[in-house]
């Protein structure tokens, strides 16, 4: 009753000053009761969508599971893609219900744990290219490129025409090039750098990543669900490995997991910085830096809010995430986030040798290692709990007026200069 009140109203641009103040006093309404029914019902809800925890459903297939068998729980795909053709300030923001729902699935104490499980497994379009790339040694998957030499896999960010800045387009090639590299047995580290560009002030360059597409966020081209696949979904699994085919959540992690480099060249903006904060070692160019624009972006940084302080210390994260402060590689602060620090020819010698350093000992040994720090550094109940929060934050923020005036402070000042 209430969605068909709020199709009564004119489009969200159209609107009077009364019609405006009448779609949101039914949105918040129309949340709240989401809110208390999955406060309720989330468990049975998700043991309907999963046939009792027998199948492993992702989140981005989870949400649309609901919206047909729960009809007004969460938006179905005709109205998310019909929102979609909106720029950003125009969308009434019907994913945030994905976010609600998310966020209460997530804080559940089984279904939870479970959901991350199902992020966690192979993409069955990872499972379907194993075979060619095992034979071959590489991979074209539009945004992302992988490659193997030797006991190295390396994944390449492609989305060149944005300086290998992250949207929708990328998050799929990604994940399923991190699986490639995880499956493959000849292969023991996996090594993330960016493609060359053809951008005109970095031709020919190697960049490691522009963070968020803004310009895509712009026109209303980034969807909810890129932030939550993205963070549960190919950076958790750098992070934590690939889950096995059984669901054991009282168990100590039994991932398949390699230790992971990165290669930063010109800079790790924004999301890029936030895998800085999944790796293990880290090489940085000479002169290029990291940072983390969210308060320009008006948006939450993955999990950088859960992870910089491990490197950085408190106060300077607040500072990174609040306050936009920039680290230099060079600088003090910029080594707290990477390993190495080389001059650009170099960089192709010195990923060798941080190669050559991690599979020294053998894959066990680096795999073991890395369990054993996570355990007390980030334990999967503590994941889940930021990623329950992050799901709901994250849902607000992105449909925020004030990341669509940050946006036009910022990114389209900036625009406008280029041009220029």
């Amino acid at each position: 009753m209430g969605d068909a009140l709020l199709r009564r109203l004119p489009a969200k641009v159209e609107r009077s000053e009364e019609e405006t103040a009448a779609a949101e006093s039914l949105k918040e309404t129309l949340r709240t009761t989401r809110i208390r029914f999955l406060r309720v019902y989330a468990e049975m809800v998700y043991c309907e969508l999963t046939d009792d925890y027998r199948n492993f459903v992702r989140a981005e297939e989870l949400v649309y599971r609901a919206a047909d068998r729960y009809p007004g729980l969460t938006p179905t795909r005709a109205a998310v893609e019909a929102e979609r053709a909106c720029l950003q300030k125009d969308k009434d923001g019907v994913e945030i219900d994905q976010g609600i729902f998310l966020s209460q699935i997530l804080a559940h104490p089984r279904a939870g744990p479970h959901l991350i499980h199902a992020m966690l497994r192979p993409r069955p379009e990872s499972l379907e290219r194993l075979a060619a790339f095992r034979h071959t040694g590489s991979a074209d998957l539009g945004t992302a490129l992988v490659e193997r030499r030797g006991k190295a896999g390396y994944l390449y960010a492609h989305n060149t025409r944005f300086l290998n800045a992250e949207d929708d387009s990328t998050t799929d090639a990604l994940e399923t090039g991190v699986d490639l590299i995880l499956l493959d047995p000849e292969i023991e580290v996996g090594v993330m750098r960016g493609a060359t560009v053809d951008h005109p002030r970095y031709r020919g360059r190697h960049v490691f990543s522009a963070g968020l597409n803004l310009t895509h966020l712009y026109y209303g081209k980034i969807s909810f669900l890129f932030y939550m696949t993205r963070d549960l979904g190919y950076v958790h699994k750098i992070y934590r490995g690939l889950s096995g085919k059984e669901f054991l959540p009282n168990e100590p992690e039994t991932t398949h997991e390699k230790p992971w480099i990165a290669a930063v060249e010109a800079f790790a903006i924004g999301g890029g910085c936030q895998l800085l904060l999944a790796m293990d070692y880290v090489l940085a160019e000479e002169g290029s830096f990291f940072n983390l624009p969210a308060r320009k972006e008006g948006i939450i940084p993955g999990t950088a809010n859960l992870r910089l302080s491990r490197f950085v210390g408190e106060r300077l994260a607040r500072q990174a995430i609040l306050f936009d402060r920039e680290f230099p590689a060079d600088s003090p602060e910029g080594r707290l986030l990477c390993d190495e620090v080389v001059p650009a020819e170099e960089m192709d010698v010195a990923i060798g040798r941080a190669v050559d350093g991690l599979t020294g000992s053998g894959i066990v040994s680096a795999a073991g290692n890395r369990k054993a720090l996570r355990a007390g550094q980030e334990p999967l109940a503590t994941f889940q709990a930021y990623m329950a929060t992050y799901a709901r934050e994250q849902a607000y923020c992105h449909f925020s007026p004030a990341l669509i005036r940050n946006l036009e402070a910022h990114w389209r000042a900036r625009s406008t200069k280029n041009a220029g």
